[in-house]
């Protein structure tokens, strides 16, 4: 989701289903008034340290990610005791009694969760992950022969290896993954533009793809 970074004008944000793990791309969008995480992957109640500058937030659905855990009620007073702005949590209304009792109940969450560095986790055992970078190795040797053979084949110039080294299995997951994330941000804000802006979008991706043709047959 880190396309919300540039929009912060957006006051509806729908991302339900999406395995997102990390709200802090959404401290820019300062006008978001509606946010529907409903079953992804947000894992710690920390991440709501993301939203609790937004000032206009008013709607909030986040049932069914890890973070909800098994105790309904410390849940709920927990997110309201953080966001008492809330009018409506999980399809359901937030009283005044609701918001008195999370001062008692709730956690006040005081800092933002520990990130991984780089976005992809890393393996907690040594050993094995040394035994995985020298299979990666061996399987990126192998790859850059075959393709370079069958470049060659058909009178193309080889891939230097510092350029093929970026299709490297373990990178080639975790940028797998975020694309997929900016897509589905994408697909989702599309249904919110008029013809006007859908116009807009289709004059970008057409130059957009223009230049990267270009691109290819200038390497070739």
């Amino acid at each position: 989701i880190s396309i919300c970074r540039d929009l912060p004008n957006i006051e509806v944000i729908t991302f339900s289903a999406n395995d997102i793990s990390d709200l802090e791309p959404l401290t820019q969008c300062q006008n978001l008034s509606e946010l529907y995480l409903r079953k992804n992957n947000i894992t710690s109640l920390n991440e709501l340290f993301y939203l609790k500058n937004l000032p206009r937030l008013r709607v909030l659905w986040l049932s069914e990610n890890p973070c909800c855990g098994s105790d309904p009620h410390r849940y709920r007073m927990t997110v309201l005791r953080n966001l008492p702005s809330l009018q409506k949590l999980d399809n359901q209304a937030v009283t005044e009694e609701e918001l008195s009792q999370a001062l008692v109940d709730g956690e006040e969450i005081m800092a933002p969760p520990a990130t991984v560095e780089n976005g992809c986790p890393e393996s907690t055992e040594s050993s094995a992950a040394e035994s995985t970078t020298e299979t990666e190795s061996e399987l990126l040797n192998f790859s850059l022969e075959e393709t370079n053979k069958i470049r060659e084949e058909l009178g193309m110039k080889p891939v230097p290896r510092d350029k093929f080294s970026s299709f490297s299995p373990r990178e080639t997951d975790c940028n797998r993954k975020k694309r997929n994330n900016v897509l589905n941000a994408i697909l989702l804000l599309m249904k919110e533009l008029d013809v006007e802006g859908l116009e807009i979008i289709q004059q970008t991706v057409g130059r957009r793809l223009q230049a990267f043709r270009k691109k290819e047959l200038q390497e070739e």
